[in-house]
């Protein structure tokens, strides 16, 4: 008589740094060629247990040739973050509070992290430490920056017989600061002026930038590569921005899916970077929202609208195949039956890895979603399995939150 598989028999529980290490090794070994970013989601922030896990998962990856971590976090913020860790003098807590977007800083585990790299990098040559990446745009929940920055920095490090004409009106276009960091302009099309004649003409601006350093870099890059890579960063960033601030001013059914639309493309091109800028090197550790990083089709409502779109991971993931892995986590032990975080909490008393293909033949077609542990929390759909390698099931934490933003 046939037997039937359950999630109880497919869960590799996680006790230890021995037998995540061996859960690890299992789950590398499945993929057809090495991973060069392994993304571990998480369902919402704040919670405890998973920046802690991501930090023994990172412990271990680092025994298994890892150099880096890529947060959901300011791409140009992070290189605080970087420089400390690399022995900088910088205070710990200026770190914190200056070289995380979203206040993450102050997410319990980020200290633990900050501390735990600076310390592993203390006695290792500089080609063998760890590099600290942030992979999210510039922006804040409401709060988009003009992208007189970006802009600025891009174009000035070019050589003056280089620069594009069209910076010569780069002033002008810009304006004041406040015509474009309007926290209104989040949900109000009308107070934008992202589709304004002079943002249209910034955005033209901010692409001969970008190709100004694309076509120097024969010339440029060899002498200087990170300042050079910096200001493709930059350049990036400002045409990432100009567009952001044109989808906010643009009206429509879809509109707050066009802008998390416009995050993961910017999220996805700072990652394919990290990834050409740590060639050689080893795989990243990326570590953000399971909404950022799974190959499925992500949802969110936000200002009463159900947003749909395709997240980062899902961009990536076209273009490196076999070699993104993404790895789910949840949580949530008072599940109701007939709900994915039931079946799952039935499988562990502490935590598990689960392979997704497996765990997705094993269950009923009839499994939904559970509810959210605290506001905010996103449960993990059982559609999401099909995009994802694997998921980890936390059910010893009771989902307190610390609230990092205050």
């Amino acid at each position: 008589m046939p037997t039937v598989t359950t999630p109880r028999d497919l869960g590799r529980e996680l006790d230890d740094a021995a037998s995540l290490g061996r859960a690890v090794d299992d789950l590398l070994a499945t993929r057809a060629e090495p991973p060069v970013l392994l993304a571990l989601g998480e369902p919402t922030h704040g919670i405890a247990a998973f920046p802690l896990l991501r930090n023994e998962l990172l412990a271990q990856l680092a025994e298994r040739g890892f150099r880096s971590i890529a947060l959901e976090s300011d791409v140009f913020a992070a290189s605080i973050v970087d420089d400390y860790i690399n022995g900088a003098a910088t205070d710990l807590e200026t770190v914190l509070a200056t070289g995380f977007s979203h206040h993450f800083g102050a997410v319990p585990g980020n200290r633990e992290l900050v501390e735990w790299l600076r310390a592993y990098n203390a006695d290792r040559a500089p080609a063998d430490r760890f590099r600290f990446h942030g992979f999210d745009a510039p922006t804040e929940q409401t709060d988009v920056p003009s992208p007189r920055v970006a802009l600025t920095t891009a174009g000035e490090y070019l050589p003056e017989p280089l620069r594009p004409t069209s910076m010569r009106e780069l002033e002008a276009l810009l304006g004041e600061d406040a015509d474009w960091s309007n926290p209104a302009a989040v949900y109000d099309p009308a107070v934008s002026i992202g589709d304004s004649e002079r943002a249209r003409a910034l955005r033209v601006v901010a692409d001969d930038i970008a190709s100004a350093l694309r076509r120097a870099a024969p010339s440029v890059r060899p002498a200087d590569p990170a300042g050079y890579d910096l200001a493709l960063a930059y350049a990036r960033t400002a045409l990432g921005l100009l567009r952001y601030h044109a989808a906010m001013a643009t009206p429509g059914p879809d509109r707050i899916a066009n802008l998390l639309s416009v995050r993961a493309e910017m999220m996805a091109d700072n990652l394919l970077a990290i990834v050409a800028a740590e060639q050689g090197r080893g795989p990243t550790l990326v570590f953000a929202h399971n909404v950022h990083l799974q190959r499925a089709g992500s949802t969110l409502t936000m200002g009463g609208e159900d947003a749909h779109w395709s997240g980062a991971g899902a961009l990536v993931a076209l273009t490196l195949g076999e070699r993104y892995t993404f790895v789910a986590t949840d949580a949530n032990p008072a599940s109701a039956p007939g709900t994915l975080q039931f079946e799952l909490a039935a499988a562990t008393a502490r935590r598990a890895l689960f392979s997704a293909p497996a765990l997705r033949a094993a269950l009923p077609a009839s499994i939904r979603a559970g509810e959210p542990i605290v506001p905010g929390h996103l449960p993990f759909e059982p559609d999401g399995l099909a995009g994802a390698d694997a998921i980890v099931f936390v059910a010893d934490t009771d989902g307190t939150r610390h609230e990092y933003w205050h």
